[in-house]
Order: C-alpha cells, then structure tokens, then sequence
C-alpha cells in the first residue's frame, strides 16, 4: 500500500483513539451553544469554531489514516455529530458533511486523492451530490460539466466540491457519476436565506463548461458497499467498504438527534429552575411536565438506538466482506425516515413546555425548533418514498434502484 507523507504540512491524527475524538467532540458543546446565535446571524460556520474543528481533528475521525485521518468505524461519524449537534445543529451539519466527504474522497482514484489531499490533507469539501443537476459530455480524458446544485452545506470554507452529474449521450442519458473539483471551477451563490440551519453555509454552486478529468469522476454504482470503488485498492480497511447507499441518510441524521437531545437537555434544566408564574407550583412536580419530558426522551433514546446502531450494523457488514441487499437497504431508509420523526415529535412536546417564553429569540429553543424543521426537510427523511417503497417489497411488489 502507498504511504503519504503529511507531516510537513498538516497535523495527523492517525494515533488519536475513538474516545478521544468523541470527547474532544463533546467537549466543544458549551462553546458551540455560546456562539450559535452569532453563527446563525453570520449564516456560516464562525472561523473560530472551523478552526477549533480543525486542531481537534473531529472531521477527519473518518478520514484515511495514510493522509493521517483517524479511520474510525462507520458509527464514530454518528458519535461526533451527535455530540456537536448537541452544541449546535447548523455547525454539526455542515461538519458531518465535511467529515463524511473525507470517507467518501477514499473511494476515488488514488490521482484524485492526490490532487485534494496531496498538498493539504486536511482540505474541505462540500457537496452537491443530485446526479440531475449536472449535466456532462464525454470528452477526450474526461467530461465537460455544466449545473447548478442547491444545498451546498459548508461550502464557504471548502476548497472543493462533489457534484453530481449525468453524462449526456446524444439526446439519450447515460451514467451518473460524482467529481471533484476545486474552488475555482465553481461560482457560490449566497442565496442561504432560510428558516433553520442557518449557518450551515449551504449556498448553491453553479459550473459552466469546466473540464473534469476523469480520475476524479466516481461512478454511484461504486457507493453501493463492498470494493468495486477505486480507492479501495490502496484504502483497504473495512470502513470504505461500507455500502453508503443505504446508510446515507444516517449521516445527517446523526445531527438531528443530537439536536433533539439538545432540547431536552435545555428544557430540563429550565424546568428544574421553573415555578409556575400563577400558582407557584415546581413545573417539574406537574405531572403532565413530566409525563411529556418522559415521551420526548423515550423518543430520543429511541431515535439514537435506532440510528447508531444502524451505523454499527453497515460497519459489521464491511467487516465480514459483506454488502447488504436491497431489502435490509430499503429498511434502513425506512428506519431513518422514522427516526428523525420521532426527533420532531420530541421537540414539540418540549417546545410546548416552553410557554410563551419559548418564541423569544434569546431561548435558543426556538432555534433547536427552527433547526429540525429545516433538517428534517431533507429528501432522505421523506416518508412517503421511503415507507412506500419498503412496503412495496415487503410485499412481493418489485422495486428498481440500481443505484442501491
């Protein structure tokens, strides 16, 4: 296996252990909550907290240990967005972006490899990974891509970004593929204006006519698990070969549940302060107070159980040289999908316990409010797509993904 020599120019953390880096993870949380106003105001992650992500290392907990990344299993990337969701949702999700594209850049080329990390291994990328927006020609040792992608989390502090695109055949479309290209190859559009998630960054991009090579072009079929991805050649550990297409969804998930432990957490702590403002009474000796703090936290231990171990699970797969079939992936989408509702369930019972103090804009539980609804909108949480279609197998019915 070839070996890279990052230590001239960005830090390894190869040696860090999981517990370390869940901690160091966890220990960014009061610091996250502190500024999560300002970030939201500034609708970027603040350049303090990218750069305390970066000397922590927790991006990388995914990242090849050869470009000096900790090679974590799967679920450690749930781990760390958890515990930075529970800080602030909007720089747990653009973080868990950042963190799960160092695992999938491990997929490519190792030439592609080399053309992100070689002279910055600790280099962003953002995304925007719907194959639909992008269109490509095939040309002599590549593509020309042109497109405009939605939803680019992060994409402020990248250097790069993977996008999507179908190569176009004549008036026939053909494969669908995922490249890399750097930040002068795309315009940023500062259209992030939204309801939650504010300072993701997830501005648009736009390509007009740039030359892809074709190592750094990924075909989607190669996220499907196992070691058809050129990268796994030099990559060989079992976590990339973990089927990604199935386990998507868990990723950003991973980030909603943290959020929705943050609202209890922040709901419990008022409340154990709280009287009633007419009787006097403790809120937390009202029985209905504390039947609903019950509800929302077995929703959340649910939810966490639910996604985690899913995780855990593809992980396993990986390990035993196995790739899940289509059901077991319909079902995690299935899982995810209901996971993430019993998050928003969970925060409206515990926004309800906020009273009308709760609407003020210095209760950062409206923020956690704003947060998931936002978050939740995300197509890998639809319901509707995601339970029909397991039924549908379940049922006998024939369901065609060549994508999974």
């Amino acid at each position: 296996m070839a070996t890279v020599d990052t230590a001239k120019r960005a830090p390894s953390f190869a040696d860090v252990s999981y517990e370390e880096t869940v901690r160091r993870a966890r220990d960014l949380v009061p610091v996250l909550r502190e500024r999560a106003a300002r970030a939201e105001e500034a609708r970027i992650i603040l350049p303090e907290t990218l750069a305390e992500l970066h000397s922590t290392g927790v991006l990388r907990a995914l990242q090849p240990k050869r470009w000096g990344g900790m090679e974590l299993p799967f679920e450690a990337c749930f781990d760390v967005a958890y515990e930075l969701g529970r800080g602030c949702a909007s720089t747990s999700w653009a973080g868990v972006n950042l963190l799960i594209h160092h695992w999938m850049m491990g997929l490519w080329d190792e030439a592609a490899q080399q053309d992100v990390w070689g002279e910055d291994p600790e280099a962003l990328i953002a995304s925007g990974v719907a194959t639909a927006c992008g269109k490509a020609r095939a040309v002599e040792g590549g593509y020309r891509l042109s497109g405009r992608w939605n939803f680019s989390s992060g994409v402020n502090v990248a250097t790069w970004n993977m996008l999507g695109m179908t190569v176009v055949e004549g008036e026939d479309e053909g494969e669908q593929y995922l490249v890399v290209i750097p930040k002068a190859d795309y315009t940023i559009v500062d259209d992030w204006q939204v309801l939650g998630m504010r300072s993701t960054g997830s501005m648009t991009v736009e390509v007009d006519d740039v030359f892809v090579p074709s190592h750094r072009a990924l075909n989607v079929m190669d996220l499907r698990g196992g070691s058809s991805a050129p990268g796994t050649r030099t990559n060989t550990s079992a976590l990339y070969r973990v089927a990604m297409s199935g386990f998507s969804g868990h990723i950003i998930a991973s980030t909603l549940v943290g959020n929705a432990r943050a609202a209890l957490e922040l709901t419990v702590d008022t409340v154990k302060k709280k009287s009633s403002g007419y009787t006097g009474a403790k809120l937390r000796e009202v029985q209905a107070v504390q039947l609903r703090a019950a509800a929302a936290g077995t929703r959340i231990d649910t939810a966490q159980m639910l996604v985690r171990g899913e995780m855990a699970e593809a992980q396993a797969y990986a390990e035993a040289n196995q790739v899940p079939d289509l059901e077991r992936k319909l079902r995690a989408k299935r899982n995810v999908s209901y996971a993430v509702s019993l998050c928003t369930e969970a925060i409206d019972l515990l926004a309800a316990l906020g009273g009308a103090h709760g609407i003020y804009d210095s209760n950062p539980l409206q923020r956690v409010f704003r947060d998931n609804r936002a978050g939740a909108t995300h197509i890998q949480f639809n319901q509707d797509m995601n339970f029909s279609t397991w039924g549908l197998l379940a049922l006998g019915g024939e369901v065609k993904a060549p994508t999974l």
